[in-house]
């Protein structure tokens, strides 16, 4: 029996590609395409979903082959009480410096620009050799061979 469109059908996921997941929804499979996933932009759908999760979509299309598609994205922001999942915290790598913005004149602004800047490149030098002894450097400084 094929669903129609704009009904909500709870399923469970199971299988996951690069462009979205397959839903088994009562003996017949639809997809959740990787942008009817969340309502921001998502990059790795395995973030949000996993195989033999349970979730509740709305029938957005059925094609004449009987091709389904599916929405998270819509089936939530028409029923409040169910939300995709959060993408799952990666602790393992640094998360990023959040500059903050504070109004001042350019000079200021380009100030913070240089320091921020100068940061971020010594920090990656660090990362890159953490060995190493630094370098001279000026255009005075020759290698003698």
């Amino acid at each position: 029996m094929q669903p129609e469109i704009g009904s909500f059908v709870t399923g469970k996921v199971v299988s996951i590609t690069k462009f979205g997941a397959f839903v088994d929804i009562g003996g017949v499979t639809g997809m959740i395409h990787i942008s009817e996933v969340a309502p921001t932009y998502v990059k790795e759908i395995r973030d949000y979903l996993t195989e033999g999760q349970e979730v509740r979509t709305k029938v957005i299309s059925v094609s004449p082959e009987g091709k389904i598609g599916l929405s998270l994205k819509q089936a939530a922001a028409e029923d409040k009480q169910v939300r995709p999942a959060a993408p799952k915290q990666d602790f393992s790598r640094p998360k990023p410096r959040k500059e903050t913005y504070e109004p001042g004149s350019f000079e200021d602004m380009m100030s913070r620009f240089k320091t921020s800047s100068d940061d971020k490149f010594n920090d990656l030098k660090r990362r890159s050799n953490p060995g190493a002894a630094p370098r001279p450097r000026g255009k005075n400084h020759r290698r003698d061979d």
